[in-house]
């Protein structure tokens, strides 16, 4: 299954969701959101009417990217998916490169996850400034260095996990519920000695409607990372 988690993106869902059918035509699209005000909610509806393959989990009363990938992998697991899938739902991630993730994790039954990388050789971050571009560079550089991570890019959510691996991790083990996330699932997979690899990715700056990611919540996922880092080193 693909997860694709939304908050007001009425402008984007529907290129996002039939870019996925189109690349994915064998899987399903689950559309999590939290209950939109835009009538992203809606588009999905109309969409799923016409393919059976398309769903809404809507959420009316939580909000946060962090807890709706976790609930979307919740999902993944209790309905014995075998892959989870996972992309912003802004069109900064193409629809199109999800099969490259897919077939590198078939491919590998020992990976856990692949991680569609800016980062890594040929990935590529389109419409940021330079500044932009050094700063979150510098970000991923720390937290997978703090971490120990395998990857050079663990802020990324465009993913795909072997739902087995997601499930012996145990995701109500999980301490932090933010943007955070990303990295801790990374992290616990990674000491449980699970295989991760990664893919290069185009990554674009949104053209419609406004990023979710405050100045506050950047904060919060860093002093978040710091804070997994020395439980790591306490454990």
């Amino acid at each position: 299954m693909v997860a694709v988690c939304t908050y007001n993106e009425a402008d984007n869902i529907e290129l996002v969701v039939t870019g996925l059918r189109k690349a994915l035509p064998d899987s399903d699209v689950i559309v999590v959101d939290d209950n939109s005000p835009d009538g992203t909610a809606q588009v999905v509806r109309d969409l799923a009417e016409k393919d059976s393959r398309i769903s809404l989990l809507l959420r009316e009363n939580e909000r946060g990217l962090g807890s709706a990938i976790r609930f979307a992998m919740q999902y993944s697991i209790d309905q014995q998916y075998h892959y989870f899938m996972n992309l912003d739902g802004d069109l900064s991630h193409s629809p199109a490169q999800m099969p490259l993730l897919f077939h590198k994790a078939v491919e590998d039954s020992k990976l856990a996850v692949v991680v569609g990388s800016r980062y890594t050789s040929g990935g590529e971050i389109r419409g940021w400034p330079v500044r932009r571009k050094l700063m979150s560079r510098m970000v991923n550089v720390f937290a997978t260095t703090c971490l120990r991570l395998p990857v050079k890019d663990c802020s990324g959510s465009m993913r795909c996990y072997r739902v087995e691996a997601l499930a012996n991790l145990g995701l109500e083990n999980l301490r932090v519920n933010g943007y955070a996330v990303l990295e801790e699932v990374l992290m616990r997979l990674h000491q449980r000695g699970e295989g991760m690899a990664e893919v290069p990715i185009t990554f674009t700056e949104r053209e419609r409607g406004q990023s979710k990611l405050s100045l506050r919540e950047a904060v919060r996922s860093m002093l978040q990372i710091i804070s997994l880092a020395f439980r790591r080193k306490v454990h």
